[in-house]
């Protein structure tokens, strides 16, 4: 059955890989620049910030989790991990500045936002139903290989709109991360040690979403690869 296929790891292995090398680096950026403090908290930097820009109207909440910072651009709501809400640290502030540049980003319009808020309901979509279909098509195919490979092809597309999430997103996160330096460098007083700490871990954290992008791409060429024996099926 295709979902056993060793060739499977030809296509995910390097994204598996670079996956795994990203969390570490995220890990080792986080635990050592949550140790060299900071002069506010993370919840403090991101008001700051967002007052500085004009954004009064933004919400600031805390999340729970452990790095669940997130905007939320449909409420308008900026939630911090309570690691970064409450942390006096590098690591917290630059966490807390990545996320109000993403209010920013809603605020100016940015374009790439905007896409990606519009292919959430697809992806949450696509995400899980694209390869149950392609499974049912792989499934039927041996009894009708005409209405299998529809089908095939139905959750390849379902499934496409994931990697196209993941490649959005890489503008995305990559224009917060150059926002939030600017940031901080032009409204707070941060020694060279402190702005060095920030740069880690920003790019660090990009790095997953590189390698989340990796992954999609390499999951649906692996789709792709699967699709193309149901036209061999058919001949």
């Amino acid at each position: 059955m295709f979902f056993f296929d060793p060739v499977y790891l030809l296509f995910a292995l390097p994204a598996l890989l670079l996956g795994l090398y990203a969390q570490i680096k995220v890990q080792s950026a986080m635990s050592h620049y949550s140790r060299v403090a900071a002069n506010t908290t993370g919840a403090e930097a991101a008001r700051a910030l967002l007052e500085a820009n004009g954004l009064y109207d933004v919400q600031l909440e805390e999340s729970r989790g452990f790095l669940s910072d997130h905007y939320d651009p449909t409420k308008r709501v900026l939630r911090l991990s309570p690691q970064v809400a409450r942390g006096r640290s590098v690591a917290a502030v630059g966490v807390a500045a990545h996320e109000a540049a993403h209010a920013l980003q809603h605020a100016t319009g940015y374009w790439p936002l905007q896409i990606r808020t519009g292919l959430v309901p697809v992806v949450q979509f696509g995400s899980w139903l694209g390869p149950i279909i392609f499974l049912l098509g792989w499934l039927v195919s041996g009894i009708s290989p005409e209405l299998g490979t529809s089908l095939a092809l139905l959750g390849v597309l379902s499934f496409a709109a994931v990697a196209l999430f993941a490649i959005v997103t890489l503008p995305v996160e990559l224009n917060a991360s150059r926002r939030a330096k600017a940031m901080l460098q032009r409204y707070f007083v941060m020694d060279q040690q402190g702005m060095v700490g920030v740069n880690q871990v920003l790019d660090a954290a990009a790095l997953t979403y590189v390698a989340a992008a990796v992954q999609a791409i390499s999951t649906l060429l692996y789709y792709v690869f699967l699709l193309s024996g149901f036209s061999r099926r058919r001949d």
